[in-house]
């Protein structure tokens, strides 16, 4: 038997080729990112809103690096950025998914120019990162609150205490 890498590989985009690649996705297009490290419930439910709101969604999320610069604690990411792009690809709702070293990820998102900006609920839209320029270009900017009240963090602090 040969053992290929399965299909929703296919959906893991180098930043250099994203454009290209929404260029072909169906609009409108979403947009979001994170670092997605252990992902649960509230990810996943966060995750089909977001899609709900558009045709394809693209996901960036936080290299490595990116993601101990913000401070979440020397143990993070659990999952390596590899891993966290496999089981975000293996998602339905996701097209496409990208990643970002820079603290922010402005940059892809004028790459792939989304109609719909979204982040969670923790995050008012004035201050969502690519907010001005996806309303420039005449799109909508979502922060869609939390129905599972969840986080890597605290799932975390569950284990360590088991």
């Amino acid at each position: 038997m040969n053992y290929s890498s399965p299909a929703f590989e296919n959906k893991i985009c180098p930043p250099d080729e994203l454009a290209q690649r929404c260029a072909e996705l169906a609009r409108p297009l979403v947009f979001t990112n994170g670092c997605f490290d252990i992902l649960h419930r509230g990810h996943v439910t966060y995750l089909a809103q977001a899609a709900a709101l558009g045709t394809s969604m693209v996901v960036a999320l936080n290299t490595d690096a990116s993601v101990k610069r913000l401070g979440k604690g020397d143990d993070r990411p659990v999952n390596a950025l590899a891993d966290r792009l496999a089981v975000m690809a293996a998602l339905e709702c996701v097209s496409l998914v990208t990643w970002f070293d820079e603290d922010t990820p402005l940059q892809r998102i004028v790459d792939c120019r989304p109609d719909i900006l979204v982040k969670g609920g923790d995050w008012p839209v004035d201050k969502i990162v690519g907010c001005n320029e996806v309303r420039g270009w005449g799109g909508t900017v979502h922060s869609i609150p939390f129905i599972h009240q969840k986080s890597t963090t605290a799932l975390l602090e569950k284990i360590r205490r088991l």
